[in-house]
């Protein structure tokens, strides 16, 4: 019986699946969720983004980062502000508290780098990293 190697698609959700479930496991402890920690992040890269814009983002429901970003507002991570140019939306924005927190998240992720790119010397990981950047605006401009 012959082998087939595993796709690109099987191979890339095998890899982020076993990501999140490191991430996670190294979280234990931590104040946040997994998915708390993700919207963070996000919020962090898109400061003052619109609630509805983070939910595709992070593909979830609106209903969904709405408990996320409620739960971030009360340990004071984050802060709603009225959408100038729409009174019905919110954007989010950090607070200085969310700082040490993703300072924490940034450790627990260059751990999981580490680990991910054992093995990979930097030339491959660096065309590895290039080829994922690549795929993902292909994939993204269409």
């Amino acid at each position: 019986m012959e082998l087939r190697q595993d796709s690109l698609g099987f191979l890339l959700t095998d890899v982020s699946r076993l990501m999140r479930r490191a991430f996670q496991q190294r979280l234990e402890g931590s104040s946040l969720t997994l998915a708390q920690a993700r919207a963070l992040v996000y919020v962090s890269r898109h400061e003052g983004v619109r609630q509805v814009d983070l939910a595709e983002m992070l593909e979830v429901q609106p209903i969904t980062l709405a408990r996320l970003i409620d739960q971030l507002t009360d340990a004071g991570l984050v802060e709603r502000r009225p959408d100038p140019n729409d009174r019905r939306a919110y954007r989010v924005f950090l607070t200085p508290a969310a700082a040490p927190h993703l300072a924490a998240i940034e450790q627990v992720a260059a751990v999981i780098r580490t680990v991910a790119l054992h093995d990979l010397d930097k030339q491959q990981a660096a065309t590895l990293l290039l080829a994922l950047n690549k795929m993902r605006d292909n994939l993204a401009s269409r």
